[in-house]
């Protein structure tokens, strides 16, 4: 068993239920609260160094942990801090502790008038979550304003600060997701000082905002169209309506090469008919189709119910698998193999889990 370092309080048995947005996950044998990133390094170097099993858990939004708990040590980040400094002309610094609510973070750059992350306003989740997965919405990804990242490399217990290329970013993921090699400790952010967006890119939040594709629009206006766009979706955590208890998407959109993607469409096209447009988008090396079309179109419906109606897919989108307030993990895996069956059995697509999966496997 790990010794405690001092200063640092552990509890037993804490139901990590209580720390995940689909609010399932049974108890965890060890539970730190983190609340400064030397507690956050002090916590992890003595598991480590006790070979005691190590969960890093953030704000719990892209995570499902299995009903049976997790068997170690459970280290919670609850760092703060966000700092802004202007770098040159125009241009602005972030620098967010890794504990910090995400979107507070994007809401205080929209409030200073920064332009670059209100695209991904409304996401749920902890900032230091979010080069891990290089997050990503509405046509914007993290990877696009990222300068750096400071974290504690688990091997060997050093503090390094790492560059976009060397976290090896690429659609919804990084060298560190799927893996226990390093912790991230605070991220870094260029943002321009102009009270103006990003060019917008996609084409629904371009119609909602009234604006051309590639053109630019306040901040403000970009924020409060994504977060109307989100809500719509079910995609803002809101206690009282359970389309919200989700991990947000479950699976993501596939990527295939052009072989595959050209196979694949034909599949489609068999199904659903020539004459339907069958949503794509380029992608390196090949094409992205989306995962909520093939869902829909495989027969899994907005609702779709899962065992026992304990589970079901968002009445708001396909793309959510959430709790309806008495799920288990176990109901919602089952629910998540028969969605992705269902899929790869009709277009012969394999779609892909986007959340961390703890003590359970698809």
């Amino acid at each position: 068993m790990t010794t405690s370092p001092p200063g640092i309080h552990v509890r037993s048995a804490v139901e990590l239920s209580g720390y995940t947005t689909l609010r399932l996950g049974g108890p965890a044998t060890r539970f730190i609260e983190a609340r400064t990133a030397r507690e956050v390094i002090d916590a992890v170097r003595a598991a480590d160094a006790a070979g005691e099993p190590l969960l890093v858990l953030g704000g719990g939004s892209n995570v499902l942990v299995a009903d049976e708990g997790f068997d170690g040590t459970v280290v919670h980040i609850a760092t703060k801090g966000v700092g802004m400094d202007s770098t040159s002309a125009g241009v602005v610094q972030l620098t967010a502790e890794a504990g910090e609510n995400w979107d507070d973070v994007v809401a205080k750059t929209v409030s200073a008038g920064l332009g670059g992350l209100e695209c991904l306003s409304g996401i749920p989740g902890l900032v230091g979550a979010t080069p891990v997965q290089n997050v990503g919405a509405y046509g914007v990804e993290v990877s696009e304003l990222l300068v750096s990242v400071d974290l504690l490399d688990r091997a060997s217990g050093e503090v390094r600060t790492l560059t976009p290329d060397q976290l090896g970013l690429a659609y919804r993921t990084s060298v560190l997701k799927g893996t226990n090699r390093a912790v991230v400790l605070r991220v870094r952010f260029e943002l321009a000082d102009t009270g103006m967006s990003a060019p917008i890119r996609y084409a629904e939040l371009a119609n909602t905002l009234g604006v051309a594709p590639g053109e630019r629009a306040p901040v403000e206006r970009v924020r409060q169209s994504v977060l109307d766009l989100r809500r719509g979706k079910g995609m803002v955590l809101d206690e009282d309506d359970h389309d919200t208890w989700s991990a947000g998407s479950f699976f993501t959109n596939p990527v295939l090469s052009h072989d595959e993607l050209d196979e694949a469409l034909a599949r489609i096209a068999a199904h659903v008919g020539t004459d339907v447009r069958i949503p794509q988008y380029p992608a390196d090396g090949g094409g992205k189709l989306s995962a909520a079309w093939l869902i829909e179109r495989a027969g899994f419906a907005k609702g779709y119910p899962g065992p026992g109606n304990r589970v079901s897919l968002s009445h708001s989108h396909t793309l959510a698998l959430t709790n309806r307030g008495d799920g288990t993990t176990a109901d919602l895996v089952s629910l998540a193999r028969e969605v992705r069956d269902g899929v790869h059995r009709v277009f012969g697509v394999l779609l892909e889990a986007e959340p961390v999966l703890v003590g359970v496997t698809l």
